[in-house]
């Protein structure tokens, strides 16, 4: 059977922090959390109960792949229910991992794209320590030697900031992306889309299902055959659409829990016709 890949952003889609649950119920009536990230012997990110064991039977059912702009380091501190994806993308695309090791001809096809399409990370990298205000910024980080970002106090964002920098970094090659306190400069380049297309290719996979919450995840959802959306982050804000996408209504932690159940009810159907045509099912 052809198999079914599914693509997912994992931040404020999939796992999310404790300022980021959403939660508008009682306690009483709040679903179980399973922590699924620790940091410095804390716990930080969670999915619902329900949202793990619907993860748990997705993996049975399709090729998983986390797409998270996180750095290797950071994605390796998430332990997520199930067997461990053999595949998933990491840095916004520029490292994609084949059973947790990072493929390096991949990541030299990236890097070589990089540099005959976009300014180079260093221009970008100090533009955005020469605007930012120490009155707001509070951290500027360099991930993988890819992209740059920076961790703000976003209340304190002048207005405008971003859009200034959003149409400098356009001239360059570059988009931004802003999420939650953090701030990102991406070469237009280094896409999530183009390494799942690969994994794709690798697997053989006929459909191909996404989700994600920021403007990091456009291209994703738009390389996708279906996909989804949570109803919060920057897509939502928004009110970006597309043919074949979603926009649930649902936000914060049960909106990821949402996008799982979906996912594993099109990974479902695509399987269906194989059974009743009598063809083997190889989950």
């Amino acid at each position: 059977m052809t198999p079914v890949l599914v693509a997912s952003d994992l931040d404020r889609t999939l796992i999310y922090s404790s300022a980021a649950l959403a939660l508008a119920v009682p306690d009483e009536r709040a679903p179980r959390l399973l922590c699924v990230e620790l940091y410095e012997a804390a716990p930080l990110s969670y999915m619902t109960e329900t949202a793990a064991r619907l993860l748990t039977e997705l993996a049975g059912t399709a090729v998983f792949v986390p797409a998270t702009t996180r750095t290797r380091e950071q994605y390796r501190r998430i332990s997520l229910p199930g067997p461990p994806p053999a595949y998933a993308i990491c840095a916004n695309g520029g490292h994609l991992l084949v059973d947790g090791v990072s493929d390096a001809d991949w990541n030299a096809r990236v890097r070589a794209r990089l540099a005959d399409e976009c300014a180079p990370l260093a221009e970008v990298g100090g533009h955005l320590l020469r605007t930012a205000d120490p009155v707001w910024l509070r951290k500027h980080r360099v991930a993988e030697d890819l992209f740059a970002y920076l961790v703000v106090e976003r209340e304190l964002l002048p207005e405008g900031w971003v859009e200034e920098l959003a149409a400098w970094a356009e001239k360059r090659g570059w988009t931004v992306s802003l999420q939650g306190r953090k701030i990102y400069a991406v070469p237009k380049p280094l896409t999530k889309s183009a390494a799942v297309r690969e994994v794709a290719r690798r697997t053989g996979a006929g459909l191909t299902l996404a989700a994600g919450d920021s403007l990091l995840d456009a291209d994703l959802l738009l390389a996708a055959d279906r996909g989804w959306r949570p109803g919060h982050g920057e897509l939502a804000d928004a009110g970006w659409s597309a043919p074949r996408i979603s926009a649930l209504p649902e936000r914060g932690v049960l909106a990821g829990e949402r996008i799982l159940g979906e996912f594993l009810a099109a990974a479902r159907e695509q399987a269906a016709p194989a059974r009743s045509q009598g063809l083997p099912d190889r989950r």
